[in-house]
């Protein structure tokens, strides 16, 4: 029998008034789990509570190294726990075992990091004019609202939630309908951990619904989202109507540019991994391969080559061996075949390996492909009439293990083919030239270039986008920490009683006063 997860408010499981949501198996279709939904009642009385429990002082006034202490615990629990975490979130995303073995565990950074910087932070004392001390404390905001996707659903909720909570602040987490389950299971940890009541609820629900009541609250002093840019977009308008704060990170459409001097088993190797990790299905997955043309063939042979490397080894998402699992949704992969279609039907790109959805039995493992939403590793070239830089794929997000091959001549070309996109969150570069990786990546507009790497996550590292469709702000580092504080300035003048006294900005007579 399905199990049924319920809303974790206020230290405890409750049940949601909403409609419930089925979870499903990507990878056989089948519903294997409910989860109760917040309503638009359970998400006011949620967000009360974490007002109250703000204003109580229990957690957003405790001592900072009392914070840090909870947050060690929590990266504790978390390893404690892996096993349980790893299986869920295999079950609810698809995403081959292997991968969630790899990202899971590295979550521990991240309450690591904010614990450590809750210890070493150091107070601004500004240079005032005069006998004046002036210091900037950071304090938290508030309550904050977080929504996360589907994609990386436990690594994204850990980056968002340590830097909030490090900073005093009550959240209320919102996972994606397709994969909140995880979600749930750390509010468990965070409490274990020692988190007072009420500082996390965990509100599952749909967009429509759960996340517009939470983002209209006018409690709510910032949202953060990840997402698409059209749901980032319809968010921001409604949070800027409460003046809150806002941190959104939207849509991506990577370029990766492959240098004649680029290494090509090693780019061949960074491109894979860019491109196909997650089934594609990453914010800053590398969907444009720009090539030089002189290295063009032998880096098309040997991907094509690790593309059919990968398709042969997919099997059941449990599989250790399986190197790559299905997309999320039914909606997903309609989205991705009908954006390779289009491209292809229309003359202007041909598949060079995969281009249709998986059918049959898994030569790994058995694994039926037709009852899942199986993908494979898909390569898209121009064909000799047309060019794919007319496409929508091209162009658009397909979030699928789709990659487009296109080649340069110059480092112009190269430059203007990576920023040819209104997206600009993620991009990379190969090349064994030092001097052209510096000079290529300084005129590349985003917010992370990655050179001879892909993908690089660090807590220490902002990640965040450069153009408006990749969103606002950024993740991770000390930035992600103060755009959870607002900043407090305190003066103190410590002149002498006769000083102070002279002092005097309406005595009689004349002469010069300050002003200042």
């Amino acid at each position: 029998m399905a199990q049924t997860f319920s809303m974790w408010v206020g230290g405890e499981e409750r049940p949601g008034r909403g409609d419930r949501i089925p979870i499903e198996d990507p990878s056989t279709g089948e519903i294997f789990a409910y989860c109760d939904s917040a309503s638009p009642e359970d998400t006011s009385e949620a967000i009360d509570l974490a007002h109250a429990t703000f204003l109580s002082g229990i957690w957003s006034k405790k001592p900072r190294h009392d914070r840090a202490e909870v947050l060690d615990r929590a990266a504790t629990l978390l390893t404690q726990n892996l096993p349980s975490l790893i299986d869920l979130e295999v079950r609810q995303t698809g995403r081959a075992i292997r991968e969630m073995s790899a990202q899971v565990p590295s979550l521990v950074r991240w309450f690591k990091y904010y614990a450590a910087l809750l210890r070493t932070e150091e107070r601004s004392v500004l240079p005032t004019t005069g006998k004046l001390h002036n210091w900037v404390d950071r304090k938290p905001l508030g309550v904050v609202v977080q929504i996360t996707p589907f994609n990386h659903p436990l690594l994204i909720a850990v980056k968002k939630l340590a830097p909030a909570l490090a900073a005093g602040n009550s959240v209320v987490l919102k996972p994606s309908e397709l994969t909140p389950l995880t979600s749930i299971s750390l509010g468990k940890i965070m409490k274990e951990a020692g988190l007072p009541d009420g500082v996390l609820s965990v509100l599952p629900g749909y967009g429509a619904i759960t996340g517009k009541a939470l983002v209209e609250n006018p409690l709510v002093r910032k949202v953060d989202v990840t997402g698409g840019t059209a749901a980032g977009r319809a968010i921001g308008e409604i949070v800027g109507r409460n003046l809150a704060k806002y941190t959104a990170e939207l849509g991506g459409k990577a370029p990766l540019i492959v240098f004649e001097k680029a290494d090509i088993a090693a780019a061949v190797n960074g491109i894979a991994f860019g491109s196909f990790i997650a089934s594609g299905q990453t914010c800053v997955a590398a969907t444009r391969i720009i090539v030089h043309n002189s290295v063009f063939d032998n880096v098309l042979k040997a991907l094509t080559a690790k593309a059919e490397s990968i398709a042969r080894r997919m099997g059941a998402p449990t599989n250790r061996d399986s190197m790559m699992g299905p997309l999320v949704s039914a909606r997903q992969l309609q989205n991705v075949e009908k954006l390779v279609q289009e491209a292809v039907g229309s003359g202007k790109a041909k598949a060079v390996t995969g281009g249709e959805r998986m059918q049959g039995t898994s030569s790994l493992d058995g694994c039926d492909f037709s009852k899942g939403y199986f993908y494979p590793p898909t390569i898209l070239t121009s064909t000799s009439a047309s060019s794919i830089l007319d496409t929508r794929i091209w162009k658009e997000e397909a979030f699928g293990p789709v990659i487009v091959l296109a080649g340069f001549d110059t480092e112009e070309q190269a430059i203007a083919l990576a920023n040819d996109s209104e997206f600009g969150l993620g991009a990379a570069i190969w090349t064994s030239d030092l001097s052209q990786a510096f000079q290529v990546s300084e005129e590349i507009d985003s917010g992370i270039v990655w050179v001879n790497t892909h993908h690089r996550n660090d807590p220490s590292s902002p990640w965040g986008g450069a153009k408006s469709a990749s969103g606002v702000g950024s993740e991770n580092g000390v930035d992600a920490y103060q755009a959870y504080t607002k900043a407090k300035s305190t003066i103190v003048n410590y002149a002498s009683s006769a000083e102070m006294a002279a002092d005097d900005w309406f005595r009689e007579g004349a002469g010069d006063v300050r002003y200042g």
